[in-house]
């Protein structure tokens, strides 16, 4: 009988270590975004024509991966167009099993949470959760052939379809 209890404990902590082994790295989907990168506006609503960069970096002791956007190199836009604009975004997991999520501000004054989702591996969509008050965003990175292209979209309350309002593109620096 004595063994009993030493046998339990050998099996709990084999299976404990079996699962944090298998356990999926919540920061491997999210991985391809690490670097600085040029990003030049291929379209959009927004009608603008923008160069400059950003950087995805680890921050906080990789708790945190943190793109800054780096003010634009040259800009041309409407009036309505912040050629001036610069952002964070910070990229979190609450607690360990969680999905990530993101947090974006803005120098306008934007506070925008999003819900990531990685559906494939060169792929990442950041999903603002849907009012019936205000817009929804959707932000998409994806890496293909070496460019990081990116996508901001909105769409209106009850609307179906998304709306690019700005479309970039740029290889790694």
């Amino acid at each position: 009988m004595s063994h009993m209890p030493a046998a339990c404990l050998l099996l709990l902590l084999t299976t404990t270590k079996l699962a944090l082994a298998e356990a999926p790295d919540p920061w491997r989907a999210v991985k391809f975004l690490e670097g600085s990168w040029e990003a030049r506006t291929v379209g959009g609503s927004a009608a603008a024509q923008s160069a400059g960069s950003y950087t995805f970096a680890w921050e906080l002791k990789g708790h945190v991966l943190a793109r800054h956007g780096e003010g634009p190199e040259s800009c041309q836009g409407p009036t309505s167009y912040d050629c001036g604009h610069n952002d964070l975004l910070y990229v979190y997991q609450e607690a360990p099993g969680q999905a990530l999520k993101a947090i974006y501000f803005d120098n306008e004054g934007h506070v925008i949470h999003y819900a990531i989702s990685t559906p494939d591996p060169s792929t990442a969509v950041f999903l603002s959760p849907a009012s019936p008050h205000g817009p929804q965003f959707r932000l998409i990175y994806q890496l293909k052939d070496a460019l990081m292209s990116g996508k901001f979209q909105v769409r209106g309350p009850g609307e179906a379809s998304w709306k690019t309002y700005l479309e970039w593109s740029g290889a790694k620096k």
